[in-house]
């Protein structure tokens, strides 16, 4: 019930609004932000079971290697899921969620040890899931349809999380605590006294399939090591990724002697078994069907009914997981000391936001979204700087690195997720940056697209690693081989290769990281004939990508290549069609001879890479004048944009309503609330951003709109309630928007970004959303919009709001934001 009313106050967010200027005017920093995350926020789906955040409650510190927790099963609960009837007539293996775990699931198969959080494909991850056990070993668990045997069943009344902890009740009476360092776990399985205190290692079940896995149980240590080899993300779309392309290694220390054991191999059942081996494979059309895997389990004497389980992974050695294991964890330690450790981990980088306010329910939504948005890239390198290369040989860290970092989703995280890192945590963002480089370097100088673990996936379109670097660099990030990294992307950008001119891989995996290259350097656009997922969606990336790697040659003194990449920048306009429609130009694909793709309607979200060309024409970030004078002007764009954010009726369309209007909860509208900017029409922005977050955000289980996208969408929500957005690709420019704390700051070695907002209406509520003027710095600023000067020192920005629009506020045209063309 209190679930159902969470989600009902979605509709009611105007009159809920988390606004909180007044109440906070007195209050100080919040003390411990980590006690306001809620876990389980973007776990459910508001429209149905499918439409999730995928985002994963587990045991998992600050950017960890490891993330443990639960692996659900379908049950006929879950029958409304479009995968549900797959599963259980087909008999394919398939996992509920991108996560592993859906809120509306009532059956848990395993707690594994890997996990991406918010990502839209499956196969991701999932590795070795272990499930506490408490019935004889009847059969195979690879002929299980459904896992209906082997996986228990809980409700949510028995399941709770915070930062670094995880607990659940099962059904089947054991109850499951879990915890981890930035490389280890720890579990403690309290099993109901006179069942059998079982556990299944099922080594090989992997999200969406494995190569290979192999399971050696060690009776004297009471010890169970193996390893999968996996990789398949997305692999349902498209066979390049149904292959290996890494392998997992785990040690699992056991404090109960092993009385019984074995394993299974296939449908064989294997008792006193010590060692089995074998994949489940990636099936048909990279679907792995029943009948194939391998794993062991084992049963204990627990002590008073407890197991402790202490477990290491990595992704180079068995040995390596060890290290990691006994490098993290004393032998004193338990569940309490090692969660209470993640606990305050999680406090610590937290609070490198701060900000003051006594509304809960605004703190459990910002403060999960920050944390969501520090989930990944994640550690990947074992405490000895050993990992494993995209060469697939093993790899030391540089010298200048504390770690590699891995699980890379270019696309999405390159529109603010690494900008916000970079402000919070400048030390991993160099460590990211030189990860991205290393990764490139031993992959024959491609700098892949979405990286998972030590594989290139090539998912998605673009050229996220040019605009990534050079967000690094502009926000401060620049203790890596930015020469080195700059060089490798400039030679990407100017010589095509044997992948840029292959459509293997091709629509979705496109190989090459300047796909047809050769038609950006003599048509000035890229056809519908090409190389890429879709030409006139690859054009505007690819326009964003040169004009951030323009902004970072200028950094590093390189005036020509600068010009060079400004000037090719600009070849978004040749795919604009004044003509597009009878009365609006558009974004449109172009042939190769260079007229317009015919059969074109700017409301098809089939003629651009997951949107339609109302939502991509907006997509020209850093150059919004000049987007805005090829559609007859600022006045003829801010009408367009008030048509694109509004229905007839005048009702908000925010969020999946067709085509024809924004979707921010993706990332081709995402940009869109912020380019009234450019039409003087600042208090749009901040009613649209506004209004965004009330509609599409809150603090229930349905809580984020659309896939979290490995931190992305999280990463919105907390700059758009900081009032602020990095909207140029490669540079720290803040445009501005509607702070929605009375005070924020961001904690920075060189200097902190404050945050104020005040009023003079007497009861402010959420119409109090408006500028009426800003200082910076005690200065009288017109401008809604930050230069990066201010931003990597101490800056302070004293908003004046008010519940009614200063519709003169930065709407003068020396006042915008800058615009850059050439």
């Amino acid at each position: 019930m209190i679930n159902h009313l969470l989600r009902k106050s979605r509709h009611l967010s105007f009159l809920f609004s988390i606004v909180c200027l007044d109440s906070c005017e007195q209050s100080n920093w919040v003390a411990e932000p980590a006690s306001f995350v809620n876990p389980f926020i973007g776990t459910a789906g508001e429209r149905s079971i499918t439409d999730a955040a995928n985002t994963v409650p587990g045991a998992v510190m600050p950017f960890g290697m490891l993330s443990f927790g639960p692996e659900n099963s379908f049950s006929e609960d879950m029958k409304e899921h479009r995968r549900y009837k797959m599963v259980k007539e087909s008999n394919r293996r398939l996992p509920i969620s991108p996560g592993g775990y859906n809120y509306a699931a009532s059956r848990v198969k395993g707690f594994s040890l890997t996990r991406l959080s918010g990502t839209g494909c499956i196969g991701a991850s999932g590795d070795i899931p272990i499930l506490p056990f408490t019935k004889p070993m009847l059969h195979s668990p690879d002929v299980d349809t459904m896992d209906a045997y082997y996986s228990a069943g809980y409700s949510h009344e028995n399941e709770q999380a915070k930062p670094g902890y995880y607990q659940v009740g099962l059904d089947n009476g054991v109850n499951v605590e879990l915890t981890a360092t930035e490389r280890s776990g720890l579990a403690r399985f309290s099993y109901p006294e006179g069942q059998p205190a079982t556990l299944l290692f099922r080594t090989s079940y992997s999200q969406l399939g494995s190569g290979n896995a192999s399971t050696q149980i060690n009776i004297d240590a009471n010890e169970i090591t193996g390893s999968v080899t996996s990789g398949n993300f997305c692999g349902y779309l498209g066979d390049y990724n149904q292959r290996d392309y890494y392998t997992l290694y785990f040690v699992a220390e056991l404090d109960a002697d092993i009385v019984e054991y074995g394993g299974w191999e296939n449908e064989n059942m294997l008792p006193s078994t010590q060692v089995t081996k074998g994949g489940m494979s990636y099936g048909e059309k990279g679907i792995p069907s029943l009948g194939m895997g391998s794993g062991a389990w084992v049963t204990v004497e627990a002590r008073q009914g407890v197991v402790n389980m202490r477990v290491g992974i990595s992704y180079v050695s068995v040995e390596n997981a060890r290290l990691n294991l006994h490098e993290e964890q004393a032998k004193n330690d338990n569940i309490e000391t090692i969660s209470q450790k993640a606990y305050q981990a999680w406090n610590g980088s937290l609070a490198q936001i701060e900000v003051e306010c006594e509304d809960k329910e605004q703190l459990t939504t910002f403060y999960t979204a920050l944390y969501h948005s520090q989930f990944h890239p994640n550690v990947f390198s074992d405490v000895n700087g050993e990992y494993a290369g995209f060469d697939g040989q093993k790899q030391q860290i540089k010298p200048t690195q504390t770690a590699q970092y891995a699980n890379f989703s270019g696309w999405d995280v390159y529109r603010s997720q690494l900008q916000l890192l970079t402000l919070t945590h400048p030390q991993r963002a160099n460590d990211i940056a030189q990860s991205l480089l290393n990764q490139a370097d031993q992959y024959n100088g491609v700098w892949d697209r979405w990286t998972h673990n030590n594989g290139p996936t090539g998912v998605m379109s673009g050229d996220p690693a040019a605009i990534a670097i050079a967000n690094f660099v502009a926000f401060g990030a620049d203790k890596f081989e930015v020469e080195q990294a700059y060089q490798s992307l400039a030679t990407a950008a100017k010589v095509p290769t044997d992948l840029d001119l292959s459509d293997e891989g091709c629509p979705i995996f496109c190989r090459g990281q300047k796909p047809s290259l050769d038609q950006w350097q003599t048509l000035k656009y890229i056809s519908d004939s090409s190389n890429t997922w879709e030409g006139a969606s690859e054009t505007l990336e690819q326009a964003s990508s040169y004009f951030a790697l323009s902004q970072l040659a200028s950094r590093l003194g390189r005036k020509e290549d600068s010009e060079l990449f400004l000037e090719q920048s600009g070849y978004w306009a040749n795919l604009f069609n004044p003509n597009a429609t009878a009365d609006e130009g558009y974004i449109q694909g172009r042939n190769l001879d260079g007229s317009w793709k015919e059969g074109f309607d700017p409301t098809s979200t089939h003629l651009l890479v997951e949107g339609s060309s109302r939502q991509y024409t907006w997509m020209v970030p850093f150059d919004g004048r000049g987007l805005f004078e090829k559609m007859g002007g600022p006045e003829i764009a801010a009408r367009r944009l008030d048509k694109f954010f509004h229905k007839p009726d005048g009702s908000w369309a925010l969020y999946r309503e067709g085509g024809a209007y924004s979707d921010v909860s993706n990332q081709p509208s995402i940009n869109a609330p912020w380019m009234y900017l450019f039409a003087g029409k600042a208090y749009k922005t901040q009613e649209t951003v506004r209004a965004t977050m009330q509609h599409l955000w809150n603090s229930s289980t349905t809580g984020i709109p659309g896939q979290d996208d490995l931190g992305q969408m999280s990463s919105w929500y907390v700059f758009s309630a900081l009032g602020m957005y990095p909207l140029y690709p490669g540079r720290a420019d803040l445009v501005l928007g509607s702070p929605s704390f009375s005070k924020a700051r961001i904690r920075r070695n060189t200097g902190d970004i404050v945050i104020s907002a005040n009023s003079d209406s007497p009861s402010l509520s959420s119409s109090a959303i408006y500028v009426q003027s800003l200082k910076v710095n005690g200065q009288e600023s017109p401008k809604a919009w930050i230069s990066e000067e201010d931003i990597l020192r101490e800056v302070n920005l004293e908003f004046e709001m008010g519940s009614e629009p200063n519709k003169k506020w930065a709407s003068e045209e020396e006042h915008l934001p800058p615009s850059f063309a050439k």
